[in-house]
Order: C-alpha cells, then structure tokens, then sequence
C-alpha cells in the first residue's frame, strides 16, 4: 500500500493541532464561540478518519475503509459549513475592530480560509476521481492534512519557536510572518514527496501551489486595501447564507468528484449489417 507510515503524519498534524490551540481553544474557561468547536470538532474528526482509513487498508479492512468513505460525504459538507463560521468570525471582527490586529490581519484570516476551502475541495474531488488509482486516491486525500498545517502551526511557531521566524516583522503583521514561514515548511514538505513520488506525485505538486500560495496571499493582504473593503461588504452576509453555502459546496464537491470516478461509458458497438 501507498504511504504505509502517513498516519504517523496525520497524528502529528492533529498533535500539533492539540498544542497550537491549547491557549486560545483547550485551556480557556470561559465561554467559545460555537464557530469555534464546529471548526474544531469536524477538522479532528477529519483527521482522525484520515489515520483509521490508512490503518484499515494496510490491514485489510476493506469494507470498514469504504464504511468511513461513505461516512465522509456526510462529515465534508459539516467541514465546509465550519470554515464558512470560521470566516464571519473574523469578517465580524473586521467590521467591528476591538484592536489594531483585527483591522489588520482579519482580512487576511479570513482570505486564508477560503483558500483552505478551495483546496481541501479540490483534493476531496480529485481523491473520488481517483479513486480507482490507489495512489493517487491516498495522495489526495493525505494532501488535505498538509493544507492544514499552517493553521495549527504558525501558533506553535510563535508561542513556542519564535526563533523560526526569519522575517522579523513589527506589530500584527508578525502573525502573518508565522503563517508564511508554516506554508513554507509545508510546501516543502510537499514538494519533497512529490520529488520522491514523481510518477504519482500530482497531489503533491498541487498541494505546494495551494500552501505556497495561501502564504504569500495571506502575508501581503494587508497591503492591498481593496481586499478589506471585500472582505467589510462580506460581513453584511446573513450567517445561515455563508453557512448553508459552505454545505452545498462540500455536498457538491463530493456528488461531482464521485460521478467524475464513475466506471468509463463503453461506446456502443454497430450492429452487424
């Protein structure tokens, strides 16, 4: 089987999940916005479907792999809906600042998470495409770990190694620093399996533009004020419309990836004369 050892790289991104938002998410007793545990609640849910698939096909466990590929058209749709709560959660905080840093990086926050979206969309398509190629199936949807990576760990980066952040940034834009240097390391990290799985290696070399992309993006939102005022006009959205968009979305982009992967169409053979 493809990626025999993935799940010790899934369980570390979901490791890195538990530290990242252990001060912001974990430890706090207070109240948390319900944005906040649907996020949390469908991306480690996500995470730990990726690892029990992995072990169930290296173990033979065939029916139970394709039990919790079932199980994952109903779990996208709720990971999509989550992001789009994530997303007003910083549009509402861009349009109502308490802080320099929600004028400044909300944007940004929010720009990053629909580029999430569209790449995890774009890989669970690819992954039902695929899905008579093993190896590219596996690729693409172990790639969507990659893609979350940055959120996770540019915190770890700045609560726990701010060595690690070579730009050097003042003020809020010191965050966005953490976010570029994480889809860094994370497009590395693809671009080294993609260099070591050449033939089936298009998960990867996908999955570097998005993270190389989302960095950049993220980093130099700040300066191009028109995507504020975007970013301004979309926190007027009702949130049931974000929300109920984010559902659609994931439900679409598994009924579109599983009818691309259908069996091929034979073409009908003339009758002899």
């Amino acid at each position: 089987m493809p990626y025999r050892h993935a799940y010790y790289f899934v369980g570390f991104v979901l490791l890195t999940v538990l530290v990242g938002f252990w001060a912001s998410y974990w430890a706090p007793s207070g109240a948390i916005p319900v944005a906040f545990h649907v996020h949390a609640i469908t991306s480690i849910t996500w995470l730990l479907l990726l690892i029990v698939q992995q072990v169930a096909i290296q173990r033979r466990h065939n029916a139970l792999h394709r039990q919790l590929g079932l199980a994952s058209f109903v779990l996208f749709p709720l990971l999509m809906a989550g992001f789009m709560m994530i997303v007003d959660i910083s549009a509402q905080r861009y349009a109502v600042p308490k802080s320099p840093f929600d004028q400044h990086n909300t944007p940004s926050f929010g720009i990053g998470t629909f580029m999430a979206m569209a790449g995890y969309m774009t890989m669970f398509y690819l992954a039902l495409k695929h899905r008579r190629n093993i190896k590219l199936h596996a690729g693409y949807m172990l790639a969507t770990p990659v893609i979350l990576f940055e959120s996770p760990f540019s915190r770890v980066l700045g609560e726990h190694l701010p060595w690690l952040n070579v730009i050097g940034s003042e003020g809020p834009q010191a965050v966005l620093d953490t976010i570029l240097v994480s889809d860094v390391i994370a497009t590395a990290f693809a671009l080294m399996l993609y260099f070591t799985h050449r033939k089936h290696g298009r998960p990867w070399l996908l999955t570097a533009c998005f993270t190389g992309g989302q960095g950049l993006v993220m980093w130099f939102a700040p300066f191009v004020p028109q995507l504020g005022q975007a970013f301004g006009a979309y926190a007027e959205v009702p949130l049931p419309v974000t929300v109920s968009l984010g559902l659609a979305l994931g439900a679409l982009t598994g009924w579109l990836g599983w009818k691309a992967g259908g069996p091929a169409t034979k073409a009908k053979v003339p009758a002899a004369a």
